[in-house]
């Protein structure tokens, strides 16, 4: 029996796919420089949870996966986010069409 724990985003939400939720969160950290430890640290979590994510090993939590938007929300409005990362977004889904 399955069962999706996932809450429902909005259109500018994260996909609730597990491989492309963990590209995405790789791709948003090398798109911003930032190293796995570094990125971890701003979303509030291990190294080695970040590096599961990352590789498909362990699906993020429905509050981890809030924490990630939040993170991409204030890089998106503080311009840290290279100019390229808008399509990057896109790609996954992040933002509405």
């Amino acid at each position: 029996m399955s069962s999706d724990l996932t809450p429902s985003f909005s259109s500018r939400s994260l996909p609730r796919q597990q491989p492309e939720i963990g590209q995405l969160i790789r791709d948003l950290r090398q798109a911003v420089g930032s190293t796995q430890e570094q990125f971890a640290v701003a979303l509030g979590v291990s190294f080695s949870t970040l590096n599961r994510w990352e590789n498909g090993h362990m699906q993020p939590s429905p509050l981890a996966l809030r924490q990630v938007e939040s993170v991409i929300a204030d890089l998106s409005q503080s311009a840290k986010l290279p100019g390229g990362s808008e399509a990057l977004l896109a790609k996954y889904g992040c933002l509405g069409s």
